[in-house]
């Protein structure tokens, strides 16, 4: 029996709610990495570890948020917890692994296609490993053309947003790339659930472990809470690149002659390279 999928139980609320939250991950996640940039060190490592825990978090509580609106018409359904909570690390790690690529590389070319695609590739994974920890008395199938449309716009989304965090500084920019984030994810999510196909089969009325609103309800609460109180931490951070000291060490601010600093497209070593040009300019030949 094909089972009568519903996405908007509550109307806008979850999907309005999950987009939000996507935001407000993948905003602060993304002004971690940016001033992961402007620092060495193990501080380096705890912006970005930050930042990768900031959008984990967001993209695993932005798909259980919207999941709180889907509902089969002819089943309930449940959700088994240890396969719901596996999302989460599942996230953070992947979404760990492309901003640090692009954390200690920087804007280039291949270092942001290779983050965001790991990043794209650790949302879409987190949300087909949170669907596949749905029970129902029947099974899932998904359209392939759909899956795949899902995952190209999670990797293209999220090598825009983070181009945009390295690249790009200042509030309303960093906002900019949270919001291309929170698109992402979204976007992602919504994409999937239309390739979603639910067919039913024996007792439809017995459906299997803990319910969306028993089990997803308050264990949504921690992330939304770390994500609330960290935004407001990383807010009141000092601006990376408005009359902040670059704290790297030498090695990482100086650039080759005729590069372009990753973090800001300026020559890093402009004002002590230009004294020696002006030296060999005036050398007698």
């Amino acid at each position: 029996m094909q089972g009568t999928v519903d996405g908007f139980s509550y109307g806008l609320v979850t999907p309005v709610a999950a987009f939000l939250m996507a935001c407000l991950g993948g905003a602060l996640g993304l002004r971690c990495t940016t001033r992961s940039l402007r620092t060495g060190g193990r501080p380096r490592l705890g912006w970005l570890a930050l930042g990768a825990t900031s959008i984990g978090s967001g993209i695993w509580t932005m798909h259980f948020i919207a999941m709180m609106g889907f509902s089969i018409q002819e089943s309930p359904v449940g959700y088994d917890p240890a396969t719901t909570f596996a999302g989460l690390p599942v996230a953070v790690a992947m979404a760990g692994v492309g901003l640090l690529i692009v954390g200690h590389r920087g804007a280039t070319a291949l270092a942001l296609v290779t983050g965001g695609t790991i990043t794209g590739l650790g949302i879409a994974t987190m949300h087909y490993l949170g669907m596949a920890g749905m029970r129902l008395p029947g099974r899932l199938e998904y359209d392939t053309a759909t899956v795949a449309l899902s995952v190209v716009i999670a990797v293209v989304a999220a090598t825009s947003a983070l181009w945009a965090a390295v690249s790009v500084h200042g509030l309303m920019p960093s906002l900019g790339a949270g919001l291309i984030m929170g698109i992402a994810v979204t976007g992602m999510h919504y994409t999937g659930m239309a390739a979603v196909r639910v067919h039913l089969h024996g007792d439809a009325a017995a459906g299997g472990g803990d319910t969306a609103t028993s089990l997803l309800g308050p264990m949504l609460i921690g992330p939304a809470v770390f994500l609330l109180v960290a935004g407001v931490m990383v807010t009141f951070d000092p601006l990376p690149g408005a009359g902040e000291r670059d704290r790297r060490p030498p090695a990482l601010r100086r650039a080759p002659a005729g590069e372009r600093s990753y973090a800001y497209g300026e020559p890093a070593n402009w004002s002590a390279a230009a004294p020696a040009r002006r030296r060999e300019r005036s050398r007698p030949r």
